[in-house]
């Protein structure tokens, strides 16, 4: 296979995932990674593409989660940066695979960012990524019971490798998810 376009992550997403909390997280984790693509002058395409195509085997395979989807996208014929890229995320939790690239980085700071974003948004009033700061994720940080799945540790190891503060890394994941609001479910009653 050339290069994967977003149609064929989609399909290839959508073939083995039908949770519809999975895909909106797939969606979200596209939007941030397109968002810091551009941030950084990288290629946008390729960048959401890795981001939409993250979680592949998540819902049929969790025990294999990133060993998997490597196996997958290879038999498919995909490129093995890409590979690469989307088997670094799990870095320290299901992969060996240390993220070294700009793109590897990003993604494996992101990945659990958004979820905690997510939640925080739908704890506001408005339900709405619209009208969220990083002010209030980072005061949902705090508390250990919220979103108590998200693995903070992975976040700020993450942002140290990026070599941006917590703040600007959790700003630029609010601006790359306000994009997809409608998509994610979290336009909310603004």
């Amino acid at each position: 296979m050339s290069v994967p376009t977003r149609e064929q992550a989609w399909t290839l997403l959508t073939e083995y995932n039908s949770n519809e909390s999975l895909l909106k997280h797939a969606l979200a984790v596209e939007a941030v990674m397109r968002y810091f693509a551009r941030q950084k002058g990288e290629d946008e395409e390729k960048w959401g593409v890795i981001g939409l195509i993250h979680d592949l085997d998540y819902e049929k395979f969790p025990d294999q989660h990133c060993t998997k989807t490597a196996e997958i996208l290879r038999q498919k014929g995909w490129p093995e940066d890409y590979i690469r890229a989307v088997v670094s995320h799990g870095w320290g939790l299901c992969s060996e695979v240390k993220p070294e690239t700009e793109l590897e980085k990003t993604l494996y700071a992101i990945d659990e960012l958004t979820g905690l974003v997510a939640a925080a948004a739908l704890v506001r009033p408005s339900k709405s990524v619209l009208d969220l700061k990083a002010k209030s994720v980072k005061k949902k940080w705090k508390d250990k019971r919220f979103a108590a799945g998200v693995n903070r540790a992975v976040i700020d190891q993450g942002a140290q490798m990026l070599g941006i503060e917590r703040t600007e890394l959790i700003t630029a994941t609010i601006m790359g998810m306000r994009e997809v609001a409608e998509e994610i479910g979290l336009k909310g009653e603004l």
